[in-house]
């Protein structure tokens, strides 16, 4: 018995129980540029195919065992948007209607060209293909509900949402190091959250807000008589967050004094308020945010050493988003609809320049200024950037569409730049030639439009 093809990677599944047409169809098909193999029943297809095929199907209607129109109902359960294409005889004509009326892509009647099929299922594959990439993104979406502010498909923040997930159950001190904005206290947040610390208290206290003769207090805590003015006795940020976590943010900031004492926190587990000879043990995890590299003794001034290579057992890196830059469209899609929903407004239509300033901008303050952004787009106080009045039905599209609608105006940008030349425009993309290529027959974009005469 000849073994059923393997589906991955292919474009089109040809169902015919005559094995002359079929392979004739096949092979047709893959001149035509396709990646099509041949099954000779439909049960020999449903034994092989899932609910993530990327691809379409056709299927002969008059098949002994289970017909075309049997099979599509079997796919249909199986994942409603498969597209099916049905061939039908005269006969047929009307049971193919039928199916049509009930979700099939398309029949053709025999007999028919090559080309009215290749151009069916051309239509059909790149229908498949948005399809699958619309749920991947409201399930990305969907997970970013959960990751706020580390929404991204790029390496590095895939890699950091993973060592998260991995860390947090993990009693383990953390560095987090990355510029302004970049979303450090979301990342103590989630390895608070996804922990077994989830009930205990999250207490934040940022270093740098802080004068210097306040903070100590702040941290350990204090004795009433402690020092002029200190009437009554005060739990410390620390103890306070015993049992869960504790945030440092800006920790380059803390004087020397307090560094002294949080070394002593650190080993031992235990504090002393101030103004009191009493030690209190403590139960915490810290998460250290810093906007320096308090390795390089250049940047790290006054802070103490020792400290830094105490805390220095996991250090998570964010990258800034000018290096991640395939993230934006995403990020501003999610903080633009969830800012219109905040102010009650509908999701306004994008004018170019606000898809340039996307693209262009090096976003000095990172993610904080993108969503910072988004709302004043979403309120239509963009400044110089014009933002169109907000389109009837714009609050109705997905974030998926949304997504679409500024990708495709991205790529028309990159080509009206470069003159319609594939190389620089694939350069200024950062994609690869067949994902170009499959971008431009998705969105119906012409590359020839944009050479130069």
């Amino acid at each position: 018995m000849t073994r059923a093809p393997d589906l991955a990677g292919l474009d089109i599944a040809f169902v015919d129980d005559d094995e002359d047409l079929r392979e004739a169809n096949v092979q047709a098909l893959q001149i035509a540029g396709f990646k099509a193999a041949a099954f000779a029943s439909a049960g020999a297809l449903l034994a092989e195919i899932g609910p993530g095929f990327a691809g379409a199907v056709v299927s002969d209607v008059r098949m002994p065992g289970m017909d075309g129109i049997e099979l599509f109902r079997r796919l249909k359960a199986l994942d409603a948007d498969i597209p099916v294409v049905l061939i039908s005889g005269h006969a047929d004509i009307a049971m193919a209607v039928a199916a049509m009326n009930e979700g099939a892509y398309d029949f053709i009647a025999k007999p028919y060209a090559g080309e009215r099929l290749s151009e069916t299922l051309r239509r059909a594959v790149e229908k498949r293909a948005l399809v699958l990439e619309n749920r991947r993104l409201r399930a990305l979406t969907a997970s970013a509900e959960k990751d706020e502010g580390l929404i991204g498909e790029t390496p590095a923040i895939s890699r950091l949402r993973q060592t998260i997930h991995d860390l947090a159950d993990v009693e383990v001190d953390v560095l987090v190091l990355g510029e302004t904005g970049t979303g450090k206290e979301v990342v103590a947040n989630l390895l608070h959250r996804l922990g077994r610390r989830r009930d205990k208290p999250f207490v934040a206290l940022n270093c740098g807000a802080l004068p210097d003769s306040v903070i100590e207090g702040e941290l350990f805590g204090y004795e009433p008589g402690a020092f002029t003015g200190a009437q009554k006795k005060r739990i410390g940020r620390i103890e306070h967050a015993s049992g869960g976590t504790l945030f440092l943010d800006e920790l380059e900031s803390m004087p020397t004094s307090a560094q002294v004492k949080l070394l002593r926190v650190l080993e031992m587990r235990e504090i002393t308020p101030l103004g009191s000879n009493d030690t209190r043990k403590v139960d915490l995890r810290v998460v250290a945010a810093t906007k320096v590299d308090l390795g390089d003794p250049a940047q790290r001034g006054d802070f103490r050493e020792d400290l830094y290579y105490r805390l220095n057992i996991v250090t998570l890196r964010l990258p800034p988003l000018r290096e991640r830059r395939r993230d934006i469209p995403l990020l501003f899609a999610h903080f633009l609809g969830r800012a219109a929903r905040k102010y009650g407004r509908e999701v306004p239509r994008l004018d170019r320049s606000v898809e340039r300033h996307l693209v262009e901008n090096d976003w000095p303050g990172n993610v904080r200024e993108l969503v910072h952004f988004a709302e004043r787009v979403a309120l239509g106080l963009a400044g110089d950037l014009p933002i169109t009045a907000a389109h009837e039905d714009a609050g109705a599209l997905s974030l998926p569409e949304r997504l679409n609608a500024i990708e495709a105006n991205l790529i028309r940008e990159a080509l009206e730049a470069h003159r319609g030349d594939v190389r620089a425009t694939l350069e200024a993309l950062g994609i690869p030639r067949k994902t170009f290529y499959d971008k431009l027959a998705r969105y119906g974009i012409t590359r020839a439009a944009y050479e130069s005469e």
